[in-house]
């Protein structure tokens, strides 16, 4: 079938293209049209006047629980969150159960993925203090990178040994993605709270305990190794403001920045309590103004949501008991959306950070663009119809956001996987077939 998208207001590679039309034949771009062009026939012709078309968003960072932490969220519930939300391709993280430390532990979730995800699918391959030997085997292909959690993980992923971290460092082929959050630091931050305030502390002590120096330390050793071992670096998350002086993209040194980092404070705390509890936490506002500026300057080129569902259950408790994460792959554009209609990012600058730098930098294969050729993961955007996040809309199986009772100035209209609406006026369309594809990647050589 082919599909005309008539009339819409395109925006990508830093330009806006009134009246502009895009011709999709299978899952493919076929052809762009610029206002005054004379348009094709098509199977199907969808009327976009006054509608934004964007590329599909691709998240570098996802946690969907699959396997064995389904009660909080599976591939199959979080993928259609992320469609609803215009995201149409992920990367996803190993601290599963079991974790994504072994090639059959891949190979497994990737099967998993080819039977029940609603977007375009690859996972991290999950580096320990044991199975360095195993990075030289990894599918380059299909593999976007390495994972190292130099912070404590659900599933006690630390690497914490300095020859393990030098191994990984020397001998990964593919790029090195890091949590980094010193746990040397943590821990003494934690007895001092504990001095304080007592064992339980609130909410409001996370950003002190999981500290700017915490982080900092962390994210120092990891350029600092990656420098040695020449390696290609990208720490995930970045919350601080200091530790962007380590960004260096001549010596392949980038960094991530995640849309809770741009939208919280730790004035919110008060007001959100354990809800905008993640690792790294939510901290200053100096610090959310410096990330901002980094990614309006160009220091930081991908936005992302480290999407991690937990039960509101488990989000129970304070600073030490209540768990880390949350969800907000449904939301993430329409947040970088808002902030552009607020005026801190242009929404040019918006399109970059979220979909054509995270195919730059992962070298994805004909995604992240609006390009002839390329293939057809698109999302139709409404400008001035909004929309409230509510319950009964939330599509994570969690059943909950940070953001409930929050009305965008946007909506999501459609989603575009590999040429299929999958996503129709705001709804999942019903028996949807499967067209997610693994991502491939065209990784270079570059040590």
């Amino acid at each position: 079938m082919s599909i005309l998208i008539k009339g819409a207001n395109i925006i990508n590679e830093g330009k806006r293209l009134e009246n502009a039309s895009i011709l999709i034949e299978g899952e493919q771009i076929a052809c762009i049209y610029t206002s005054g062009d004379e348009l094709p026939t098509a199977d199907r012709v969808i009327e976009a006047k006054g509608l934004l078309c964007l590329p599909g968003v691709i998240d570098d960072q996802v946690h969907f629980r699959e396997p064995g932490l389904t009660h909080k969220g599976d591939i199959a519930s979080e993928s259609r969150a992320a469609i609803l939300g215009g995201v149409t391709s992920y990367m996803e993280m190993p601290n599963t159960m079991p974790q994504t430390i072994t090639l059959e532990a891949w190979k497994d979730k990737m099967e998993i993925a080819k039977k029940s995800s609603f977007a375009n699918y690859s996972f991290y391959f999950g580096a320990t203090n044991d199975n360095a030997s195993l990075l030289t085997q990894v599918d380059r292909k299909h593999t976007p990178g390495v994972k190292v959690f130099m912070g404590a993980s659900t599933g006690n992923m630390l690497v914490d040994h300095d020859d393990a971290l030098r191994a990984i460092f020397r001998d990964s082929p593919l790029l090195i993605a890091t949590h980094c959050e010193s746990e040397e630091v943590i821990q003494r931050n934690k007895a001092k709270v504990i001095a304080e305030v007592g064992n339980d502390p609130e909410v409001k002590w996370h950003p002190v305990i999981r500290s700017a120096e915490a982080c900092y330390e962390s994210s120092l050793k990891a350029s600092q190794l990656a420098k040695e071992a020449g390696a290609k670096l990208h720490i995930l998350h970045l919350s601080t403001a200091k530790e962007l002086e380590l960004l260096d993209e001549s010596q392949h040194i980038t960094g991530e920045v995640c849309v809770h980092h741009l939208w919280f404070t730790d004035q919110d705390y008060e007001r959100l309590g354990t809800r905008i509890k993640w690792n790294p936490a939510v901290k200053t506002l100096q610090d959310r103004e410096a990330l901002r500026e980094a990614v309006r300057c160009g220091k930081l080129n991908i936005i992302a949501t480290d999407h991690a569902p937990h039960l509101l259950s488990e989000k129970e408790g304070g600073a030490l008991t209540a768990a880390s994460g949350g969800p907000l792959v449904q939301h993430s554009l329409l947040m970088m959306l808002e902030l552009a209609d607020q005026g801190v990012f242009s929404i040019e600058r918006v399109v970059e950070c979220m979909c054509h730098n995270p195919a730059d930098l992962f070298e994805v294969e004909q995604r992240g663009y609006i390009r002839e050729g390329y293939f057809a993961d698109l999302v139709l955007i409404d400008p001035n119809k909004p929309w409230t996040v509510s319950k009964d809309n939330i599509a994570s199986k969690c059943g909950w956001s940070p953001l409930e009772g929050y009305t965008f100035e946007h909506s999501v209209v459609s989603t575009f996987v590999n040429g299929t609406e999958v996503v129709k006026d705001g709804a999942v369309v019903a028996d949807l077939p499967k067209v997610a594809r693994p991502l491939t990647f065209n990784h270079k050589e570059w040590r």
